[in-house]
């Protein structure tokens, strides 16, 4: 079974599924919480690294503005205490496009470093304005994959200015992140 494709069985009707499916899936067992264990878990942020899917990704961008790891082109290490939950990063021309899918298919066929948990692809706008249908078509082929964030053209960055709070626009990536200054 592929990803994004349709399961249709005995148990029911035909749903879209996203992601590698087992063919038998077991319920998740939950142990019942002890006496003397809270009732809550105390629990920070999850912490990301950025990976680059390509050169001039933007990885040390999103690093400085949304915290996290900045992998640049490498795997992050868990075993040395940097994140193992993963953000795709790329550009949204066409090579970025290319390379996103690339790294995505490494996941999918299992040749990711163990350890590593792919939560998200973040494209950052390659130019001010609107993608092209070509491009737009691409990117939502992705997003049927993964959850995808999107980063506008922000001219301050361009300059190295990244004192200014992030574009609303980039809202749910600075939640994901749990990015002290939200837009």
């Amino acid at each position: 079974m592929t990803q994004g494709s349709m399961r249709q069985g005995a148990e029911g009707p035909e749903i879209w599924l996203r992601g590698p499916v087992a063919d038998t899936v077991e319920p998740t067992r939950w142990p019942e919480p002890a006496g003397d264990e809270p009732d809550h878990l105390d629990v920070g942020p999850r912490r990301y690294a950025w990976v680059a899917t390509h050169g001039g990704a933007g990885t040390t961008t999103l690093a400085a503005v949304f915290g996290g790891h900045d992998a640049g082109r490498n795997w992050p290490r868990p075993d040395q205490g940097e994140p193992g939950s993963v953000l795709l990063v790329g550009r949204t021309h066409a090579a970025g496009l290319d390379a996103v899918s690339h790294t995505l298919d490494t996941f999918r066929r299992g040749e990711a470093p163990p350890g590593l948990d792919l939560d998200a692809v973040v494209l950052v706008a390659d130019a001010p304005g609107r993608l092209p249908r070509p491009l737009a078509q691409r990117v939502k082929v992705i997003d049927s994959m993964i959850d995808v964030y999107q980063v506008p053209w922000i001219p301050a960055w361009r300059i190295g200015d990244l004192t200014s709070a992030p574009p609303r626009e980039t809202a749910a990536l600075a939640r994901l992140t749990g990015a002290a200054r939200l837009p």
